[in-house]
């Protein structure tokens, strides 16, 4: 076990798997299954757990919010449900905690926003995403980028395919800086290759690497950030909601 110092608080990182506050400190009586949709997916979490009749099993309380953990029956198996909160720090610290009561096999899905040319509620598979937010640094080495894992990529492109849906693989650029994305800096991005823009996936990719699990992604297009000089809200993707948790319980039938 290594603590490795630097000048720069960030890019210190520490190995050992034991913390002061560990996620199952509480101790709860919780044992959740295997798999997990974790999704950024505002209400429709909620709806889709009335309408299919789910178990609230616990909560996860934060101070700004209490988050319902569900258990749904989706053909014959059960799956954990949870709302995912918008930032790498919150949505981080939530897939910790489940994966300490149990949870092994995730697979998130969210908006983001687009770089180049690409229209709205699009599909896109973030094969690799640019740290550039903080919370990955407490989980692994300091690295530019971090890789998705291949079990779930390759889950979510089968199913993606069998669905009939044409969908881009890409490189992501995840930041927790909303209102600090400048002209230059997605111009940058942009000139090394990031397609999309979002806010939890190198940090969700990560915390499960960090705790041995495995967990994917599949985002859709929302906002545009294509043009520099005119920023584009669109509709915030919010037409593929439903149909993007589908796909997440999709994917897990598969893992």
């Amino acid at each position: 076990m290594t603590l490795i110092k630097n000048e720069i608080p960030i890019l210190e990182y520490d190995d050992n798997q034991s913390a002061v506050i560990m996620p199952n400190h509480e101790n709860l009586k919780l044992e959740l299954p295997e798999k997990c949709v974790f999704a950024f997916l505002e209400d429709e979490i909620d709806k889709f757990a009335e309408k299919n009749r789910a178990c609230k099993v616990s909560e996860f309380i934060s101070c700004t919010k209490i988050y319902p953990i569900y258990v749904v029956k989706y053909e014959g198996e059960e799956i954990c449900l949870v709302q995912a909160p918008m930032g790498s720090a919150s949505s981080g610290q939530i897939l910790d905690w489940l994966i300490s009561y149990g949870v092994k096999k995730i697979i998130s899905s969210g908006t983001c926003g687009v770089l180049i040319d690409l229209d709205e509620n699009k599909f896109i598979v973030p094969i690799k995403a640019l740290r550039d937010e903080g919370t990955s640094y407490h989980y692994i080495n300091p690295s530019r980028y971090i890789e998705i894992n291949k079990v779930a990529l390759k889950a979510i492109e089968k199913t993606l395919i069998e669905h009939g849906l044409e969908y881009v693989e890409v490189l992501t650029w995840t930041t927790d800086g909303f209102y600090r994305e400048t002209p230059e800096k997605v111009a940058y991005r942009k000139e090394e290759g990031c397609a999309v823009v979002e806010m939890e996936c190198s940090a969700l990719a990560a915390v499960a690497q960090f705790r041995n699990v495995i967990w994917g992604q599949i985002l859709f297009t929302a906002d545009s950030l294509a043009d520099i000089e005119k920023y584009d809200a669109r509709n915030f993707g919010e037409d593929s909601y439903e149909y993007a948790l589908k796909l997440c319980f999709d994917v897990l039938k598969k893992l």
